[in-house]
């Protein structure tokens, strides 16, 4: 009988496990339209933004090139890993701190790195290298332009005194609910249109090109930013959705196990104690 109260209290403790991955799961879903809904309509702005600051920067003189496109000889690497304040989210966080910890080791093994994190679990990650230079997970706490665009101009500054020659973004791009893509995108400097790009602007400029490329740029910058957080959180709810979903199919499962289990072994017992009726009757009579 102490078998079957262990077994009963391992259903138990399932279903209980259960009920918060589903809970959680179904937070999640709503939590993931809101931030779908966010990232499908900011997305083409931006992409536009950035054609046409690209196109634009590429009509421009070398001498006239604004100074958030110096292609300098990169020393310091600066690393911007964008994870999540909280878990239980599948290989969400992992992912990024994998591929940062990549990055480090190959592609930027002889740079000096720093980290700007964004996300409790990147600066856990991170923190015991002594190389975070700044924490801004509290973004999540209001997740807004305006807050974004503060990091964005720590950011924009750390390129412009040389403390960082080149600024990467790591962070998870939202495709849907089940797949998100790590990305390693170059916040700064600007990456320049491609050399073999027809570049055709048939456009009377006022005030000047270069005026309005240097107005464009911080505006371009902070709305890139915000993008791959907002990237970022779509994708997090997505993973975080997808685990409990995972969590809850074998929860489910676990249970439906321990109930068999636990009917054999309560069928068992009671065929063992009609067999000791049994014999004790049979033993009486003889």
């Amino acid at each position: 009988m102490a078998n079957l109260k262990e077994i009963r209290n391992r259903i138990s403790s399932v279903s209980s496990t259960m009920q918060i991955t589903s809970a959680m799961k179904m937070v999640s879903a709503a939590k993931l339209k809101k931030a779908q809904d966010a990232i499908t309509a900011m997305r083409p702005y931006s992409d536009k933004l950035t054609e046409l600051l690209q196109s634009l920067s590429a009509t421009l003189d070398a001498d006239s090139g604004s100074k958030f496109a110096d292609q300098r000889t990169v020393n310091k690497v600066l690393l911007v890993p964008i994870t999540s304040n909280r878990g239980l989210a599948g290989a969400f966080n992992s992912n990024i701190i994998k591929q940062v910890n990549t990055l480090t080791s190959t592609t930027y093994a002889n740079h000096e790195i720093s980290y700007l994190v964004l996300g409790k679990k990147a600066n856990d990650a991170f923190k015991k290298s002594n190389k975070v230079i700044a924490n801004k997970s509290a973004v999540y706490d209001d997740l807004t332009f305006d807050n974004v665009a503060e990091i964005a101009e720590l950011l924009m500054n750390k390129f412009l005194t040389h403390e960082a020659d080149k600024i990467v973004l790591v962070y998870n791009k939202f495709k849907n609910a089940a797949t998100q893509e790590v990305m390693s995108e170059q916040f700064l400097p600007i990456v320049p249109i491609a050399s073999d790009v027809n570049v055709n602007l048939d456009y009377i400029f006022e005030p000047s090109k270069a005026e309005i490329v240097e107005q464009l740029i911080p505006k371009s910058l902070k709305t890139q930013l915000f993008k791959a957080i907002r990237d970022s959180f779509a994708s997090e709810h997505g993973a975080r959705m997808t685990a409990m979903h995972k969590a809850t199919d074998n929860a489910t499962e676990l249970r439906d196990q321990l109930k068999l289990t636990y009917n054999k072994a309560r069928q068992a017992s009671i065929t063992n104690e009609i067999l000791e009726i049994v014999g004790g009757a049979e033993a009486l009579n003889n």
